[in-house]
């Protein structure tokens, strides 16, 4: 699955757009742009490719995806991490994400970790989170909407 080296490459080389701000990718999003083929491939390209934002939690469950599920080894997790990091906005993991986290996971039913990626979504001012595992639709503080970027209605 994760062709790291023709998938990444061809994002840098095709310079991503400036980032607006407003779209966050989770951990599930870099993995599909990074693939060699494939539907979602070529949709979280697509959305890679116009910039956006991840937090340190997403670089850590692509390392930790890649290593355990994919196989990958670490030179090779290495670069793909490096070029994701290059066309994509990293913020950090804070007491202050934490605590917004813990106060998303309690009121919208979220796992931990899901709450987690929602609340550095939501303190990077954003406006939409990309994420196969959430709940498509789902408006976080009359701001953040979660979307599956592999739906069909998402797609149109």
């Amino acid at each position: 699955m994760l062709g790291i080296f023709p998938r990444v490459l061809n994002l840098i080389v095709r310079k991503p757009m400036p980032d607006n701000g407003r779209s966050f990718f989770d951990s599930n999003v870099i993995i599909y742009s990074l693939s060699r083929t494939g539907d979602k491939s070529i949709r979280a390209k697509d959305l890679v490719q116009t910039g956006g934002i991840i937090s340190v939690q997403v670089l850590n469950e692509v390392a930790n995806i890649s290593a355990r599920k994919l196989s990958k080894t670490w030179p090779e997790i290495n670069t793909a991490l490096e070029l994701i990091r290059s066309f994509c906005q990293v913020v950090p993991l804070t007491v202050k994400t934490h605590d917004t986290g813990r106060y998303i996971a309690e009121r919208y039913k979220l796992s931990v970790y899901d709450a987690m990626i929602v609340a550095a979504a939501f303190l990077a001012d954003c406006d939409i989170l990309y994420s196969e595992d959430m709940q498509n639709g789902m408006l976080i503080n009359n701001k953040l909407t979660i979307v599956n970027p592999f739906q069909t209605a998402a797609i149109s």
